[in-house]
């Protein structure tokens, strides 16, 4: 068990430190970040880091160490901040150096004055990132992540909380600009992105984001927008504010951060007070009051991170490694005995999912092919990987799809689940765009992480008239499907930003959207009681088993895979052969998805190549699939 010392309470004692030892050398930068990144490497020691994706913000220490998995929604415009600053003593005249960086306040003794003159001064630049948590994020997940956590982690709260105390009005803060020797030596500096650094003992605010989209902020009459993608979300939205090589991330990236938690409420009062000087002199601040109240709301509201280290997830499954790097030899042997016992957990897999499709077991060995599709490439605009499924033939009266979510829910870190009807389509944003006047990126239901699973349920869809909005929407989420992109909406023009997103659409007939493979859905049993059938499948699974599966689909997705020559020859011998028969039946089409299929289904037999056997075996899932297809179209007499 890792020591939970200064480095884990108090991390800016240990920057002071090596601040001391190191200063004006530049290379003390390179080493706090070697310290924590050795100290992270202990024991285990990430887990013993409060997240705060579990922890709620007043709960946690200021200034102390903390963690965040967070999408990145949008990102702000560099700020300059004093990286190293002098502070004087007008009556002894003593001078002592400080750094400025990880702090959103500079910080000085009693009978302390910042000398901005000082030839000691250094300015530099960082990066805000604003982010949220990860969109559609499965409730299995977090709760894995907290119970993975050691207790002290988890519950040890501020020892300046006081439940009792009530939030700061805003009388008090008008209070605070009404004298101004309360705020006498706050005022040092300005940085572009509207943080002010002062000289004043913080005291904490009391006051906690709140679960949704709009929060009342105590500085501010509208409700502030935490603009996350998806609504009903729950959970902090950060400033997290980079240092080192910010240029790799980049809008809706899934990253992982560890920094310094600041939630100062003189940055609250600060900000108000320059909404209020700034409208008195318009030359004095080019920021707009919204722009000013979306970059810099309340500290209590959206805390800020100074991040000290950071790294991109490859996924955010928690009983997987965090990165699936083979030279470690930890992930090695986790992977290696995983793929010793994947035939029984795919045969478990296919039998659970073959009783959520009500009895239909070639649905299931499709839907097993699409959960652990990803985009492994692009060639051109064309996405490579990506494997999107119609199931047709859905039950409408039963909620089916609704059920059926649920249980996917249970097996995917990310997903969400779209309802598809005119109303919705008129009336949701889809598409983020660009807000000129608070300079940032409203999100809309498509900004969402890669590898999340989208379940567009059309059974529920009803004639009725889109308007410019809905028309608007169906594109967008035809561009997603077949291009794996999303136009984002910048007023002026449309940028695209791609994605990697697993899309099922379940429908009555044939979807409205494209899809690359149409499964028809063939009940073998049709329960009394949906709800009943479909709860007691979870239930009968026992959670070890479950976990299996949660693993067994995010670990495939990450896997390498190839063609050897030799087969790619067979293959081709065999696509002539099989035009030669029947030109009409075998397009270049045909041969992709069988290729796709080949693909995934070798993948989910643990084969990083093709073999004869899984191509044979491809082939004959699809003429299935295909005759099944025409089956249908004759009863009905129309395409599905």
């Amino acid at each position: 068990m890792p020591c939970v010392g200064d480095w884990l309470n108090s991390p800016l004692s240990i920057v002071q430190g090596i601040f001391a030892q190191n200063a004006p050398n530049s290379d003390w930068e390179k080493k706090v970040t070697e310290y924590f990144k050795e100290k992270l490497k202990e024991n285990n020691a990430t887990n013993w880091v409060p997240s705060l994706n579990d922890v709620p913000v007043h709960y946690l220490k200021p200034n102390s160490l903390v963690k965040f998995r967070c999408m990145v929604q949008d990102m702000f415009d560099p700020e300059f901040y004093m990286g190293v600053y002098e502070t004087v003593d007008p009556n002894t005249n003593a001078r002592v150096l400080h750094f400025g960086k990880y702090r959103d306040v500079a910080e000085c003794g009693p009978q302390q004055e910042i000398d901005l003159n000082s030839s000691q001064t250094v300015t530099s630049e960082r990066q805000t990132f604003y982010c949220v948590p990860v969109p559609g994020e499965s409730a299995w997940v977090k709760e894995i992540s907290f119970l993975t956590e050691p207790v002290q982690a988890r519950v040890s709260p501020s020892t300046s909380y006081t439940p009792s105390r009530h939030k700061r009005s805003y009388e008090e803060d008008e209070d605070m600009d009404l004298h101004p020797s309360k705020q006498k030596e706050q005022h040092m500096g300005k940085s572009s992105g509207g943080d002010i650094h002062g000289c004043v003992e913080p005291k904490r605010l009391e006051t906690e984001a709140s679960a949704g989209h709009h929060v009342i902020s105590p500085n501010c009459s509208p409700p502030l927008d935490l603009n996350f993608p998806l609504p009903g979300e729950k959970g902090p939205a950060c400033l997290v504010k980079v240092y080192e090589s910010w240029e790799s991330f980049k809008v809706n990236d899934v990253l992982e951060v560890f920094g310094v938690l600041s939630v100062d409420p003189v940055l609250s009062i600060v900000n108000s007070e320059e909404r209020d000087s700034s409208s008195l002199d318009p030359m004095e601040c080019m920021d707009t009051a919204e722009e000013q109240r979306v970059h810099s709301p309340p500290a209590s509201l959206v805390p800020r991170i100074h991040v000290i280290l950071a790294q991109k997830l490859q996924h955010i499954n928690p009983l997987l490694p965090a990165c699936l790097n083979e030279e470690e030899s930890k992930t090695c042997e986790f992977v290696s005995n995983f793929m010793s016992e994947l035939s029984p957990v795919r045969a478990e897999l296919l039998g659970f999912l073959t009783h959520a499709l009500l009895g239909d077991s070639l649905a299931a060995e499709y839907l097993i092919l699409h959960l652990i599709s990803t985009v492994y490439g692009r060639r051109d605009v064309l996405p490579l990987g990506k494997f999107t499924v119609n199931l047709s033939g859905c039950p409408r009266s039963s909620a089916f799809t609704e059920h059926l979510y649920r249980l996917i829910q249970q097996l995917v870190p990310a997903s969400y689940h779209l309802r598809m009807s005119i109303e919705s389509m008129n009336h949701s944003r889809f598409i983020p765009h660009k807000d000129y006047t608070a300079n940032r990126l409203v999100s809309g239901l498509l900004q969402l992480a890669s590898n999340t699973s989208l379940v567009i349920d059309e059974t529920q869809l009803e004639q009725g008239q889109l308007d410019t909005a809905g028309v608007h929407n169906v594109t967008a989420l035809g561009n997603l499907i077949t291009w794996q992109k999303v136009d984002y909406d910048f007023n002026y023009h449309r940028m695209d930003f791609p994605c990697n997103i697993n899309v099922l659409i379940t429908s009555e007939g044939r979807s409205l959207l494209p899809s690359d493979c149409q499964v028809h859905l063939q009940p073998q049993i049709i329960p009394p009681n949906m709800e009943e059938y479909m709860s007691s499948l979870l239930t009968a699974v026992l959670p070890s088993v479950l976990n299996k599966f949660r693993i067994y689909l995010s670990l495939l997705r990450l896997l390498d895979y190839s063609i050897s020559d030799e087969v790619t020859k067979a293959v081709e011998e065999d696509f002539v052969e099989m035009r030669k028969n029947n030109p009409e039946s075998v397009t270049a089409d045909d041969l992709h998805k069988m290729l796709l299929v080949a693909r995934f289904l070798s993948l989910s037999a643990g084969q990083t190549t093709l073999s004869r056997e899984r191509w044979l075996r491809a082939k004959q899932l699809e003429a299935l699939r295909k005759a099944r297809l025409q089956q249908q179209q004759c009863v009905n007499g129309n395409e599905l």
